[in-house]
């Protein structure tokens, strides 16, 4: 894939400028010559004329050009396009570790030897694929996160520089303004007002989006004093113990965005925050593309015309995800739920006060857990011994969540831990890393829901089916699950996951 690829056809790019169509939000921008302003294909401004127009098909090959952010459509507030990290090539992969905030502690060297190249060739493997070097992605990811903290919050200029990981304000004003052609304190001239101690933030995604779907499935899965999910809202709290923050995500009415209520009191987590939340509600999903993939299918499609817009939910922290999926293997959701709830209780770390009712503490951690006999809040002996190998082998390094390795390698290195089977992996890959292409085959519900026949699937037949929907298995594994009068997933196959 290089840059010109990774745009729609040019026609395509014209309809969508002149209609302004949210569905194409973010897949590319529009740069104007005469003004040396770039603009997202929905900007309200007057439609300049298209000999003086040109296409990019992100914000950093348009910035490397030498355009400059429209202050109106605001580029920070396009979802962003994961085709980009789609797949195993180096690029992709360093995409994925640049979005994960490698580039934030170590050099462009060392993400080179990373992905297994030279520092040169992966800079021009991004110049002729992306349109940017590295830095330059990178750079322009910080600054168009603290343009939106300068225009939507009241957070001073020295916190929002650090919030998008310049630790030197004289560095971030001179990047600033030399991407913006105007001063960060230029840019506040009406600051925003907070709400009481938390930051508001939209978080943009391209229509349609079933947020209610997204919410519905997080809601029989939340853990109570972690999370709080209801009709409207997810809300949690994060660590760490001494300093806790806490977020709300709800529709913002009229956009096509999410509204976050945020209160973190370490400023220098809050990209990686806003980055966590971006890919658990999979706000950079493209489901034109999903949809044209799936919809001739003669189950999928009438599933995909019920519930347009059907994303794939993700977890806020990949040992959270681990837990509930081993806790899961076998038994229904809510049984699942319990359990967890008994871990939170018992070996959580509860918070001196509760920033909202019903948060009160956080996960526990790996340490922890390690360590706990689980047996006394009702977990089996060889489930306890599960969830305490899988705590010790991430401690040790053997299994991660490593945002840039496949899910072929993912997968290998999970199945190899005692407890540990397929369908538990490609959950894990499916909710903790959102990988689309994961598939949980041995599950007896997509076995009984992929086929009209009274007698299910078997995890070989159900595989061959759905080689025709990849690189989107994870979502035909959500609408299937969905569409099963929204049976518990968490039934499995009779044949059990290996046990210690």
């Amino acid at each position: 894939m290089d840059i010109t690829s990774s745009l729609p056809d040019p026609h395509i790019c014209e309809q969508a400028r002149l209609s302004r169509d949210a569905r194409f939000d973010g897949l590319f921008f529009t740069a104007v010559s005469s003004t040396g302003i770039y603009c997202r294909p929905v900007c309200p401004a007057p439609v300049p004329k298209r000999a003086n127009v040109r296409y990019y098909a992100n914000a950093a090959a348009a910035e490397a050009a030498g355009f400059r952010p429209c202050l109106r459509c605001r580029p920070e507030l396009s979802p962003g396009n994961d085709q980009w990290q789609r797949g195993d090539h180096v690029v992709a992969r360093a995409l994925k570790l640049i979005e994960s905030g490698a580039l934030e502690e170590s050099s462009l060297p060392q993400l080179a030897t990373h992905v297994g190249v030279g520092a040169r060739q992966l800079r021009r493997l991004f110049v002729e694929r992306v349109g940017a070097p590295p830095i330059s992605v990178h750079t322009t990811r910080r600054l168009l996160f603290a343009k939106q903290l300068l225009t939507e919050t009241a957070l001073p200029v020295t916190e929002v520089a650090l919030a998008s990981g310049f630790r030197s304000l004289r560095r971030f004003n001179a990047a600033f303004a030399q991407a913006n052609r105007i001063a960060p304190r230029e840019l506040r001239r009406h600051p925003r007002a907070a709400a009481g101690d938390a930051l508001v933030l939209r978080l943009g995604y391209r229509p349609p989006y079933a947020f209610g779907e997204l919410l519905a499935f997080l809601r029989t899965r939340a853990m109570p004093g972690v999370e709080r999910v209801d009709d409207d809202s997810y809300a949690r709290v994060f660590g760490p113990a001494d300093a806790p923050g806490w977020l709300r995500l709800s529709a913002w009415p009229g956009e096509h965005a999410l509204r976050l209520q945020l209160h973190c009191p370490q400023s220098s987590q809050l990209l990686g925050v806003v980055t966590t939340l971006r890919r658990m509600f999979d706000l950079d999903a493209n489901p034109q593309v999903i949809a044209d993939t799936l919809r001739d299918d003669a189950i999928l499609g009438p599933l995909l015309a019920r519930r347009p817009g059907l994303r794939l939910p993700g977890g806020w922290d990949g040992f959270e995800i681990a837990v509930r999926a081993i806790l899961g293997q076998q038994i229904s959701v809510a049984a699942a739920r319990t359990l967890a709830t008994r871990i939170v209780q018992r070996w959580g770390q509860p918070l001196a006060e509760a920033p909202m009712p019903g948060l009160e503490r956080l996960f526990p951690t790996p340490e922890v857990l390690a360590q706990a006999e689980l047996r006394e809040v009702g977990l089996t002996t060889a489930r306890a011994a599960t969830v305490r190998g899988m705590a010790q082998a991430l401690l040790d390094g053997r299994v991660d969540f490593r945002a840039d390795q496949s899910l072929d390698e993912f997968v290998a290195r999970w199945v190899a831990l005692p407890g540990i089977g397929e369908w538990t992996a490609h959950y894990m890959a499916m909710r903790a890393l959102s990988e689309p292409d994961a598939f949980p085959a041995a599950d007896l519900i997509l076995r009984r829901a992929a086929t009209t026949d009274p007698t299910p699937l078997s995890t070989k037949a159900l595989s061959q089916r759905a080689e025709a929907w990849r690189p989107w298995r994870a979502y035909t594994v959500i609408h299937l699950w969905r569409g099963t009068t929204d049976a518990p997933p968490a039934l499995r196959s009779k044949k059990s996951e290996k046990t210690p």
